[in-house]
């Protein structure tokens, strides 16, 4: 499902996936660093090289809802009434 939200600061649209990340299941950080989140982008390098890979399951199912906490933080707003 994918959620559409809007900055009014910034005037700006995002989209957002809700649920398990298959990007995150099939290129591991990359897709953290192709949405501009390099804070995540970093946290899932860094946990993978200590965890020795195994925090890749984890980051699969919270990736999405990790981004969309972000969003929400940053000041976007759902953009319809169904987000």
């Amino acid at each position: 499902m994918i959620v559409n939200l809007f900055n009014p600061i910034y005037r700006q649209g995002k989209q957002a996936k809700i649920g398990i990340s298959w990007t995150v299941f099939f290129f591991g950080p990359f897709p953290a660093l192709f949405r501009g989140d390099w804070k995540w982008f970093l946290i899932m390098i860094l946990a993978d090289s200590f965890t020795l890979g195994l925090s890749h399951w984890v980051f699969i199912f919270l990736y999405n809802k990790l981004y969309l906490t972000d969003l929400l933080a940053k000041g976007y707003v759902p953009n319809d009434p169904f987000s």
